[in-house]
């Protein structure tokens, strides 16, 4: 089909009708034009040489990704049969096809496709045969798929008798071999290892053997039926129990003996007995999750009087966003105890900056802005705490993309980060400080609206001010409440 282009053939008719009366420059472009033509015929297909030969064997014209690689001039090694062939060149081996490039009854010349026997093609033969490749120019490895091993033990007289073997040894591996291609002293094979294959085999014995105890097994069941009769019933109730408990997920609800027979009895009770660790050791996990971050958040408040209980309070107060939010039990909890957490980084800062009486310098403001990134190194180093990294890390940025430490904006701030950065500047505005008294609710829920869409969420605001009543009557009963409402140390409400 290649060889049918009309323009290739255009080209080479004017190259030959015109070379002989030519000078050497117009011998160049007629070439040159040969050259685009064979271009845009191998931009086509790709190959790693597409060649163009005269009628008198001289090659024309080279394309293709190894065209550098190509003999040019005259060239006898090079066959000119439709075949295809294998050639060995210096740069290495190739499949080589050729095909004559005729005008009206008339041979213009030859169309050479040739593609290289290195690694890819090794690995294209290994994939289709399902065996090793193995390509050959005389004594040397041109391109291979077998172990390292197993190539440096092919020896010149281990490469000699392979093409009459049927199995060789190679790097302490039995292969068995089998020659696909032989061209002069190119050589194609692939090879399987006999212990490899012999890998299924053995486990279908093993499989085979395992069938035949089976087999024994059950014959000894029929020979002993009125002792199988009396162990299978409780047995069967037993395995239909546990799958119905599978399958419900149910694992709290015990196993009932049947009372049938004592050993499946024994059975049943150590089972719920397992269980039952089980579900005290999940709780006990559970506990020291939770506790390892309320110690962590206790340990921040501890270091200043004037922030204790802040952790506590930001974490209920984004509980409440979150619920007037609708967000789902899972997105809750990582927001409860991601808030929790939200200032952890803060143990990173120095005493003299942290708990400073008056505002900060510019340099102090700066220590302080880096207790986000701080606290994300320390949950990395916690692997169930990776969850709340978002919070810990992000809770500082703004809407605007004005905020800290990476100054993103918008919707790529995760949720449960404006949350609690709305949660956390309510709480510092409504609790007092050495430096200032504490804002009332409404004041401060002012201040928020007046920011919101720049520094703040406004969909977070409009929650929290949906949330706010829900706030004040926990603040005003002075009275411990549940984890959706606030602990009885925010205390901010004026009457």
């Amino acid at each position: 089909m290649l060889a049918e282009n009309s323009t290739l053939k255009a080209a080479l008719d004017t190259y030959q009708t015109e070379f002989r009366m030519s000078t050497t420059a117009s011998r160049q472009d007629l070439l040159q034009t040969v050259a685009r033509e064979l271009d845009k015929l191998a931009t086509r297909i790709q190959p790693d040489v597409l060649a163009v030969r005269d009628d008198s064997g001289a090659v024309l014209a080279v394309s293709g990704r190894r065209a550098g690689e190509w003999p040019d001039g005259r060239s006898s090694s090079l066959p000119d049969s439709h075949d295809a062939a294998f050639v060995t060149i210096p740069t290495g081996v190739f499949r080589i096809a050729s095909v004559p490039v005729t005008l009206q009854n008339t041979r213009l010349g030859a169309l050479q496709l040739a593609n290289g026997l290195d690694e890819r093609y090794a690995h294209e033969l290994s994939t289709l045969s399902g065996a090793r490749a193995l390509i050959l120019s005389g004594d040397r490895v041109v391109a291979s798929t077998l172990p390292a091993a197993t190539v440096a033990a092919l020896t010149p007289a281990v490469v000699r008798a392979m093409a009459n073997q049927e199995l060789v040894t190679l790097g302490g591996s039995e292969y068995a071999v089998r020659q696909l291609a032989r061209e002069g002293a190119a050589q194609v094979f692939v090879l399987d290892s006999i212990d490899a294959s012999a890998g299924p085999a053995v486990r279908q014995a093993l499989r085979t053997m395992g069938g035949i105890a089976a087999g024994a097994f059950v014959l000894a069941a029929l020979a002993s039926l009125w002792l199988a009769r009396t162990i299978a019933r409780p047995i069967d109730t037993l395995s239909r129990s546990l799958a119905k408990m599978t399958q419900s997920r149910d694992f709290d609800r015990p196993l009932i003996p049947c009372g049938d027979s004592l050993e499946v009895d024994t059975l049943t009770s150590a089972f719920n007995t397992m269980m039952h660790s089980v579900k005290a050791a999940e709780a006990e996990t559970l506990s020291a999750y939770l506790g390892t971050i309320r110690a962590l958040a206790l340990a921040l408040d501890a270091r200043d009087p004037y922030t204790a209980g802040h952790s506590e309070r930001v974490s209920a107060i984004s509980l409440a966003i979150g619920r007037c939010l609708e967000l789902d039990d899972e997105q809750l909890e990582v927001l409860r105890l991601g808030s929790l957490l939200h200032d952890i980084g803060k143990i990173g800062i120095t005493d003299e900056v942290l708990m400073k009486p008056g505002p900060l310098t510019p340099a102090e403001y700066e220590i302080i802005k880096q207790h986000p990134e701080v606290g994300a190194r320390i949950l990395r180093s916690v692997p169930f705490l990776a969850p709340h990294i978002p919070i810990v890390e992000l809770h500082h940025e703004r809407p605007d993309g004005r905020g800290y430490p990476r100054g993103l904006q918008g919707d790529d701030i995760p949720l449960v980060a404006r949350i609690v950065h709305v949660a956390d500047a309510f709480d510092a505005m409504t609790s007092a400080r050495a430096y200032r008294p504490a804002l009332p609710m409404s004041e401060a829920l002012g201040e928020l609206w007046r920011c919101a869409g720049a520094q703040f969420d406004a969909e977070v605001v409009q929650a929290l001010g949906q949330a706010l009543p829900g706030i004040q009557t926990a603040s005003a009963s002075r009275t411990r409440v549940p984890s959706a409402g606030l602990p009885t140390t925010l205390r901010v409400v004026r009457a």
